[in-house]
C-alpha cells in the first residue's frame, strides 16, 4: 500500500515539472539564485572572482534531479510559443462577393419568318375604250425553322398563299390556294463536305374549295382533296449559304388524297373512280388515296442575276416505277424578285404542273366535261409590300 501511494506522488511530481507554469517559476527562481556572486578563497592581496553561473553549476551537479530539471529549462522544450496577435486586412474584414462566370447560351436552332401581301389593281372611269375595274390581294407567308450541327441538319419551311381577285359585276373569285410543308434531315460523315444522307417529307394541299368559274355549284377541289405526300429517302447536296440544293432519292413513297367522297367516286386526281349500275347507282364507293413507289429528284437554285434581282426557282420531278415508269410528273415554280427596299418589292413568278394521273376538265354547254391530261401554267406579276424577322 506504501508503495502504491509513493509511485503516484512520484508521478505527480513528474506532472508537475512537466507544465510551463512550473518550468517558468523554476528557471526564474534558479536565474535569480545564479545571479548571486560566490566566492571563492584565493591568495591574499586577489581580486575576487564572481562565477555565477558555474557555481550553479557545481551545485546543481551534485544533485541529479536538478541535473535533469537544467537540462529541460536549458532545453525550453515545453515553453510554448507566444501566441501571435492576429493580423486584420481590410480583405479580412470586408466579404468580397464569388464572382460566377456566366456562358453565354448557344442555340443550333434558327429561324426566319416572311409576311408579304401584294396588291394589283386597274380602274376605269369614263373610259371610251371599255374595260372592268378589278381589284387583287395576295397574301404570302413564308415560315423557316432550321436545326444544324457539326454533322446533322433538319430544315423545315411552310409556305401558305392565297389571294382573291374582285372585279365590277362579278363575284369575288379565288385566284390562289396553296399550303406546303417540307422537311428534311440529313446526316454528314465528314463535317466539312456538302453531302449528307437525307430523308425528305413534303406535303401539299389548298385550304379552301376551288371552282371552275363560272361555274359555282360543282367544286372541283376541297380541303385535302387534293393532298400530296412524298416521303423517301436518299442523298442532298447543299451549299453553306442555301443558294444552291440537290436532293436525289431512288426510293419515294407518293400518296394522293382525295378526301371529299363525291370527288372520290369521280375518279378525279388519279383515284379509283366508283363502280356504278345500269340506273346510275353506287355499287363500290371511289377510293380516297392512291400509293405509289418511285424516284424523286428535286431541286433549289437562288442567285442575284442584277443588283437587287433575283431568281428564285424550285423544280420536282417524280416516276412511278409501277404506273408507266418513265412518265415523269413535273412541278416547276420560277420566280423573279426585284428588291425595291427593305419592305417594298415586285415579282413575276410563273408555276408549269403536269401530272399524268390528273385529267383537265372543261366546260361545253353548261357542263363539265373531262379531258386528258394537259400542262397547267400559273403567271403572276404583283407589287407589294414585305416584312422579315
Amino acid at each position: 500500500m506504501k508503495v502504491q501511494v509513493f509511485n503516484k506522488i512520484i508521478i505527480a511530481l513528474i506532472f508537475l515539472t512537466s507544465t510551463s507554469v512550473f518550468s517558468q517559476i523554476l528557471n526564474d527562481t534558479i536565474l535569480k539564485d545564479s545571479v548571486r556572486t560566490a566566492t571563492i578563497p584565493k591568495l591574499k592581496n586577489t581580486a575576487v572572482k564572481t562565477t555565477p553561473v558555474l557555481v550553479l553549476n557545481d551545485t546543481i551537479t551534485k544533485d541529479s534531479i536538478r541535473k535533469i530539471v537544467v537540462s529541460v529549462l536549458n532545453d525550453n522544450y515545453y515553453r510554448k510559443p507566444e501566441p501571435q496577435k492576429p493580423k486584420y486586412t481590410l480583405a479580412r474584414i470586408v466579404a468580397i462577393p464569388e464572382i460566377i462566370k456566366i456562358e453565354a447560351h448557344y442555340s443550333h436552332w434558327k429561324g426566319k419568318n416572311i409576311l408579304g401581301f401584294d396588291i394589283s389593281e386597274i380602274a376605269f372611269v369614263n373610259w371610251s375604250a371599255g374595260g372592268t375595274s378589278s381589284i387583287s390581294g395576295l397574301l404570302k407567308a413564308d415560315i423557316n425553322r432550321t436545326y444544324e450541327r457539326k454533322f446533322t441538319k433538319w430544315v423545315n419551311v411552310l409556305s401558305v398563299r392565297y389571294g382573291m381577285n374582285k372585279q365590277d359585276g362579278i363575284e369575288v373569285r379565288k385566284t390562289d390556294d396553296a399550303f406546303r410543308f417540307d422537311s428534311t434531315f440529313g446526316y454528314r460523315k465528314d463535317p466539312t463536305s456538302n453531302w449528307y444522307h437525307s430523308g425528305k417529307l413534303n406535303f401539299n394541299t389548298q385550304l379552301t374549295n376551288g371552282y371552275k368559274y363560272p361555274n359555282k355549284d360543282n367544286p372541283i377541289s376541297r380541303l385535302f382533296a387534293p393532298a400530296y405526300m412524298f416521303l423517301g429517302t436518299g442523298a442532298e447536296y447543299s451549299k453553306k449559304n442555301k443558294d444552291f440544293v440537290f436532293y436525289s432519292s431512288p426510293l419515294t413513297y407518293k400518296a394522293t388524297l382525295v378526301w371529299d367522297q363525291e370527288l372520290a367516286d369521280k375518279g378525279s386526281f388519279g383515284v379509283e373512280k366508283a363502280v356504278y349500275d345500269e340506273a346510275g347507282n353506287v355499287l363500290i364507293r371511289g377510293k380516297r388515296s392512291k400509293n405509289e413507289v418511285g424516284m424523286l429528284v428535286t431541286n433549289h437554285y437562288k442567285n442575284e442575276i442584277y443588283k437587287n434581282v433575283i431568281f428564285v426557282s424550285n423544280v420536282s420531278l417524280y416516276s412511278d416505277y409501277i404506273n408507266k415508269f418513265g412518265n415523269v410528273d413535273v412541278d416547276c415554280d420560277l420566280a423573279l424578285n426585284l428588291v425595291v427596299n427593305q419592305y417594298v418589292k415586285a415579282n413575276i413568278g410563273a408555276r408549269i404542273l403536269y401530272d399524268d394521273d390528273i385529267k383537265n376538265k372543261t366546260e361545253i354547254a353548261g357542263e363539265q366535261v373531262t379531258e386528258g391530261p394537259k400542262t397547267q401554267i400559273k403567271q403572276v406579276l404583283g407589287v407589294g409590300l414585305t416584312y422579315a424577322f
